[in-house]
């Protein structure tokens, strides 16, 4: 048994997995942002039952260097400038399992997403899309039906969880500027936690993303793996700074109708991150943001992530 901590509030069952893009590796991207996987205590699920609330906005700004043709909406595109506000509402329930070893929770996020992305796309017989759409829409809606916690001590924490996107964003084959992906994602997760005492941590963060067939467009995505670490410093009065790191690898083939052999992404970026925590009236708050340049990609997109995340921990 463990003794009762403190802990920042929930963050990994909010938006563990959470992506701006609404390109799936059909679209030589996928769900993941580099560096936008792994948030503060991802590794930890609180031994206090409650409620988390969190609201999560990324900003991608990004563009697919060199001639090399990339499959989107069932046509080929030789370009690709995508710029994409994505914002979620986070509610997680953590159970009332006791202060063990093991804790559980589950969690439901609701996006909304702003796409503008301009591409040169050539669909099947000649059939040309825009080369420029804009969309302000509701995206795939992401549930983490069960996450479990293990509690090795008081500073070293470890996460396991399932997310799910669903297909219940917007999505029209004949549109560039799509919200939602038309697949099921499965990310299992694993994550760990190392409180350092002091107000700073060391996490690191790991997921396996494998998707279904979008069945509009007869294309299978391959799986995607991505590896993200976050490092902090605590600074006193709650202020804490670091670094963020993220690693993406597309690691099986992309299939079916327009799939390219070999097309497989890839993806790292490293930048700063501050956030403060400490007590909000009766809640446990956070305040986080971060900036992630890419500096080193393949078949992706290169550009830069922004986000900024608040929560709110009722124990």
């Amino acid at each position: 048994m463990v003794r009762p901590f403190v802990v920042r509030p929930l963050l990994a069952l909010c938006v563990v997995g959470a992506s701006p893009l609404a390109l799936a590796a059909e679209g030589g991207v996928g769900r993941p942002i580099t560096g936008q996987q792994v948030f503060s205590n991802a590794g930890i699920v609180p031994p206090e039952a409650g409620w988390v609330m969190s609201l999560t906005s990324i900003w991608y700004d990004g563009e697919l260097k060199g001639k090399a043709q990339v499959p989107i909406a069932g046509a080929v595109s030789t370009g690709l400038d995508v710029k994409v506000s994505y914002t979620m509402a986070n509610f997680t329930h953590v159970w009332d399992t006791g202060k063990g070893n093991w804790n559980y929770a589950s969690a439901i996020g609701v996006p909304v997403q702003y796409t503008d992305i301009t591409a040169s796309v050539t669909g099947p017989r000649g059939r040309t899309l825009g080369s420029n759409d804009t969309a302000t829409q509701f995206a795939d809606m992401l549930v983490t039906p069960i996450a479990a916690g293990y509690h090795v001590d008081e500073v070293n924490h470890f996460s396991f969880s399932l997310p799910i996107y669903l297909p219940t964003g917007a999505y029209n084959v004949n549109r560039l500027a799509n919200a939602g992906q038309n697949v099921y994602t499965f990310m299992p997760t694993v994550a760990f936690t190392h409180l350092d005492g002091k107000g700073g941590e060391f996490t690191l963060s790991s997921g396996l993303e494998i998707y279904t067939e979008n069945e509009d467009t007869d294309y299978q995505d391959g799986n995607i793996f991505t590896l993200d670490a976050l490092w902090t410093h605590g600074f006193g009065n709650g202020w804490n700074a670091g670094m963020v790191a993220g690693y993406i690898q597309q690691v099986t083939d992309d299939s079916g109708s327009g799939a390219t052999s070999g097309f497989r992404g890839r993806s790292v970026g490293a930048g700063p991150t501050i956030g403060w925590a400490g007590k909000f009236n009766d809640a446990q708050a956070s305040i986080n943001a971060r900036w992630v340049p890419e500096f080193d990609t393949k078949n992706r997109p290169e550009g830069n992530g922004v986000s900024v995340n608040l929560t709110l921990a009722f124990f």
